[in-house]
């Protein structure tokens, strides 16, 4: 469990080494790299002419340790976990920093034309033999209960490894059943990941508060008593929906079990009932919007409530607006969120089509607004209409309509025009598009603000 690494080999040396970032776009850490002694500078053996590389920086527990207890001596905070302190020292600008740091590269795919190998478990001998450090714990099975006996035995045995993990990987070893099963929008069919249980600690529930997000969509949010959890504080944890809080009849004051879910975002799974102060009273949950007084609504066969005022919601408004800028949509580079939040409370955008009107006078007096920074906003806008036609569909918010959906849209119609007058049957006539998702662009485009924003 470390920091996802891609290296470029050209002639046997080392070329380039990226980040996963987004997994389209991560950044160069070239340089970071070449200082971590497991990493190669110079391959030895019969590798290919040109191949990538893939694998994980690690934090051994040992080298954590060590650092943690310079940094204590010297009178400075210790790091949380080895996972963030790995993926922190990739990004740090000076390489003779990283260097001092005893991090170490695990790797365990090779990318490349012509590389002569057949399997999963080939392709794991030969990266051994060219001088790549990589998991000497793989197993070849034949059948699934030899993979199930090989999960087992690591959830007890991985606590000796000397660096942190949370699961196995389970792959077809075929390389051509690899490329015939191909990949879904995230994630390969050829490959599963079997986590192991996650980390669970019991706290005190303080408070359930709302927050609204773009759609209108209310979700929960548990206030905790702070807790250590794998590595991390935790303050906070999701409830996702009323039914969840009934489901679990769960109550300020209560005693809480909480994990972590797929090891990132905290959840609570459970109740000690033993705890529960004797004066609890069932919660209740909201009728009204927490952020404009809206009655909430809630469809049939939907879990969550949302706030129904769209254009009048102000979470709802930057909700919108910050997911326009965002990396996978229009990409504004000199705008972030807060700054949203300050455009929008100096009356100075109410939807996105208004980032296109704004000039260096206009953001200036904003708080914390330098000349640089006000120039790299209205430039970053100005760029930003150079993005493909499947981003800015994207960007648009339109319900239903994530990243996969937006390119399949953007092929079939080409231009904004042409999918304005798509009918019900068009659209369900386009591989992967649904009714609902239909449904939605339609919706969508017989709304007049929405096509005003567009015009504009």
């Amino acid at each position: 469990d470390g920091a996802s690494i891609s290296i470029t080999y050209e002639q046997g040396k080392l070329v380039r080494a990226v980040t996963r970032g987004d997994g389209i776009q991560g950044d160069d850490v070239t340089n970071n790299i070449k200082t971590i002694k497991s990493v190669p500078l110079q391959l030895k053996g019969d590798y290919p002419d040109k191949f990538d590389i893939r694998g994980e920086i690690v934090l051994p527990f040992d080298g954590f340790q060590k650092m943690n207890e310079e940094r204590i001596a010297n009178g400075e905070e210790p790091y949380m976990n080895p996972r963030n302190t790995a993926s922190g020292s990739l990004k740090l600008q000076d390489s003779s920093v990283v260097a001092q740091r005893p991090l170490d590269c695990l790797l365990y795919s090779i990318v490349g034309r012509n590389l002569n190998i057949d399997s999963q478990f080939h392709m794991l001998e030969k990266a051994r033999e060219w001088g790549f450090k990589v998991p000497t714990v793989a197993k070849l099975c034949k059948i699934t209960d030899e993979v199930m006996a090989f999960v087992e035995e690591w959830d007890v045995k991985r606590h000796e490894l000397p660096y942190e993990t949370d699961g196995v990987v389970i792959k077809v070893n075929s390389l051509q059943y690899q490329e015939e099963l191909g990949f879904t929008s995230k994630a390969p069919r050829w490959a599963m990941a079997y986590k192991f249980k996650a980390e669970q600690v019991f706290t005190t529930l303080n408070e359930i508060t709302y927050q609204v997000g773009r759609t209108g969509a209310i979700t929960p949010v548990a206030n905790l008593e702070p807790v250590l959890l794998a590595g991390t504080t935790v303050k906070r944890a999701s409830l996702h929906n009323a039914d969840q809080i009934e489901k679990l009849d769960i109550r300020v004051g209560d005693t809480v079990f909480v994990e972590k879910g797929g090891e990132i975002i905290p959840k609570i799974i459970a109740v000690d009932l033993s705890k529960r102060p004797a004066d609890s009273k069932p919660m209740e949950y909201i009728h009204e919007c927490p952020e404009c007084g809206t009655e909430l609504t809630r469809t049939a066969g939907d879990a969550k409530h949302y706030c129904p005022n769209e254009y009048g919601c102000p979470p709802q408004i930057t909700g919108r607006i910050q997911h326009f800028i965002s990396r996978k949509a229009m990409d504004i580079e000199g705008l972030g969120g807060e700054t949203v939040e300050l455009l929008f409370k100096g009356g100075l955008i109410d939807d996105y089509a208004d980032l296109y009107k704004l000039t260096k006078e206009d953001v200036l007096p904003l708080e914390r607004m330098a000349e640089k920074s006000a120039e790299n906003l209205v430039n970053g806008v100005a760029e930003s209409v150079k993005v493909p036609f499947e981003r800015v569909l994207f960007a648009l918010g339109i319900r239903f309509v994530g990243e996969t959906v937006a390119k399949k849209l953007a092929k079939a119609y080409k231009n904004i025009d042409a999918l304005k007058e798509a009918t019900l049957e068009h659209l369900t006539s386009v591989d992967e598009i649904g009714e609902r998702i239909a449904q939605s662009v339609i919706d969508f485009f017989a709304n007049e603000k929405n096509i005003d924003a567009i015009e504009r």
